[in-house]
């Protein structure tokens, strides 16, 4: 039997229908004379379903759904009578009732996600299924009832969804593979479930509504076609820096002694991420410059951000075989970080955000370094990016000259940015 809450309705009532006073015998209608009690309503809709009399047990439950208006249980036991009567309309009505007094009740969405099933209703069912799911997984210990459920939805949602991506293959296949599409592209993958939207992580200046974009369109690079152009030249430059042995390649990773266990620590002080500046800080490396003097040609053609002590940064990136650079971000939004591919093996990628790409050697591209990024090489042989920072595009002429003079007062100790 049912359980309920406890709570007792005492509203007067014309009584149950004659059938089930005969159903109850001689004790139930003595009970009438006393205050009327939802659970006796219940125990009728219980027996009354147990002997297939379902109107009744509908009747039934139906009042003492009125007796305690605030218990979603009864509402449940109702959609159960309306369910063997054949009653969709009333078991609908019935399991919304008990989920506007509680929306994660399990069973009325379980129940509910069946009758959209059933109904063929399958955009309707899909998000209770989702609750389902989602509920039935925080449950520990897990009952039968529920590990069957999970299960079944589990099933619903794997196979809703692929219907549904293909649906939108059909109907929105320009719109999703076209040059402009990246965006359209990512909403429908939220919409699907199928990644997150990652936000600015600053730990330094944060310059408010840019938008928080993981990579940059090409659009806002004209330079980068004459840039890769310089690819070949600016190869050849890397690998002869790493053929010497330039004692310029230091660990990109340097914490300072003491530091705790960290993130940092398996690349702190080697050379698995190794780095060659040819500009440090805003700072010109000039031997490693003199030896790599196509390299920084190719840089000083480049529209750089100039923040003396501060911008430009340029470095050849050097990740050596199985390296793994954790999730992190970085200083200020008010930066594009630019990677130039020059060596990259099978198995090298990068993640921005939400999107994972490969590298290609020669094809540039840039991206917002405060969103969280990680790279890999899988390979067996080592992978080299040429690295360096221009404006944020979405900055104004009038901005990025502001903002080079915000730098300057920070740098002379007058302001404290933020921690």
């Amino acid at each position: 039997m049912a359980a309920l809450s406890g709570r007792r309705g005492t509203t007067a009532s014309d009584g149950p229908s004659s059938a089930l006073q005969a159903a109850a015998g001689a004790p139930y209608a003595r009970a009438m004379v006393q205050p009327e009690d939802p659970r006796r309503y219940n125990q009728l809709g219980m027996q009354a379903l147990a002997e297939q009399r379902f109107a009744d047990a509908a009747t039934a439950f139906a009042r003492a759904a009125e007796l305690d208006p605030a218990e979603p249980l009864l509402q449940v036991n109702l959609a159960a009578a309306q369910r063997q009567a054949g009653n969709d309309a009333g078991e609908q009505q019935a399991l919304q009732a008990a989920l506007a007094l509680d929306a994660r009740h399990f069973t009325a969405n379980l129940r509910l996600a069946e009758l959209f099933e059933r109904q063929g209703l399958l955009s309707k069912a899909a998000p209770h299924w989702a609750g389902v799911v989602q509920l039935a997984a925080a449950m520990n210990p897990r009952p039968p009832l529920a590990e069957d459920a999970l299960a079944r939805g589990t099933r619903f949602l794997d196979h809703h969804n692929r219907e549904f991506q293909s649906a939108l293959e059909r109907e929105l296949g320009d719109a999703l593979d076209g040059p402009d599409s990246r965006r359209f592209r990512a909403a429908v993958d939220v919409m699907m479930g199928k990644r997150r939207v990652y936000q600015n992580e600053c730990h330094g200046v944060h310059f408010p509504f840019l938008p928080a974009d993981e990579f940059f369109e090409r659009r806002h690079f004209p330079w980068f076609d004459e840039l890769e152009a310089q690819t070949p030249a600016i190869r050849e430059e890397a690998l002869a820096l790493l053929a010497g042995g330039n004692a310029a390649i230091r660990p990109y990773v340097r914490q300072p002694k003491g530091t705790p266990q960290n993130k940092w620590t398996p690349l702190d002080d080697n050379l698995n991420w190794g780095a060659c500046f040819l500009w440090e800080y805003g700072v010109r490396n000039d031997p490693v410059c003199a030896l790599c003097p196509q390299t920084a040609a190719a840089l000083e053609k480049v529209p750089r951000s100039h923040v003396p002590g501060k911008a430009p940064s340029a470095f050849f990136s050097i990740l050596q075989p199985g390296a793994h650079i954790p999730p992190h971000t970085g200083v200020t939004n008010s930066r594009a970080i630019i990677h130039l591919p020059l060596v990259v093996p099978d198995g090298c990628t990068f993640r921005v955000g939400g999107e994972t790409r490969a590298w290609r050697e020669g094809e540039a591209f840039a991206f917002d370094d405060t969103i969280e990024h990680e790279a890999w090489n899988r390979s067996d042989e080592v992978r080299i990016v040429l690295i360096f920072d221009v404006w944020n595009p979405h900055l104004t002429p009038a901005e990025q000259d502001q903002l080079a003079r915000l730098f300057a007062v920070v740098d002379k100790g007058l302001v404290a940015p933020r921690a």
